[in-house]
């Protein structure tokens, strides 16, 4: 039987996704617990990536795994941005809810892996969109800070919903291939 985590999803209106994450300064067993905890969590909700502020932590730590393999990042920073695409993105955190993103079509990710060790990630498409995902979460940054005036206001009603709940209904969740747009 799998091991179940303690750490539960944060919804829209939990203050700690809009604050910038810690750096983390020294790399322990603690945060490798918590990325492992992290990966299943994402996994159980079919996500591709989390991090650290959507569990409530405030420290900069991502998992993404866009089905090439799991990454468990800390302190990631995007230290080079090329090209663009538009995608239509879901968040964990936000949930039912989808917004077309503009961002780079590939990036250079720097970062600590789950040992401390320095790790460079060269990512395109798909991954180049999850880590810059992840990455704004730790900036306290959502995808509906993308959306236009308009799409905020055809989203109000849903988004008002989720600004008063502060603890997860499972019911909300839906898998990525269920409703069609990534869960990041």
């Amino acid at each position: 039987m799998e091991k179940e985590t303690k750490l539960k999803i944060k919804v829209i209106g939990d203050d700690l996704l809009r604050k910038t994450c810690v750096e983390v300064k020294e790399v322990n067993a603690s945060h490798r617990e918590i990325l492992s905890e992290m990966a299943r969590l994402m996994y159980d909700f079919s996500g591709v990536g989390l991090a650290a502020s959507q569990v409530g932590i405030d420290q900069a730590l991502i998992v993404v795994d866009t089905g090439t393999g799991l990454y468990k990042l800390i302190n990631p920073k995007i230290v080079r941005r090329e090209g663009t695409q538009v995608m239509e993105e879901g968040c964990l955190s936000i949930p039912r809810i989808g917004v077309k993103v503009k961002r780079a079509q590939r990036v250079i990710v720097d970062a600590l892996d789950e040992n401390g060790k320095s790790v460079v990630i060269e990512a395109e498409d798909l991954l180049a969109c999850v880590f810059q995902h992840e990455i704004d979460h730790l900036n306290g940054k959502l995808i509906i800070d993308y959306a236009s005036f308009f799409e905020k206001m055809k989203m109000k009603k849903q988004l008002d919903g989720l600004m008063g709940k502060r603890r997860m209904d499972e019911g909300m969740f839906k898998s990525k291939t269920e409703s069609g747009k990534l869960q990041l």
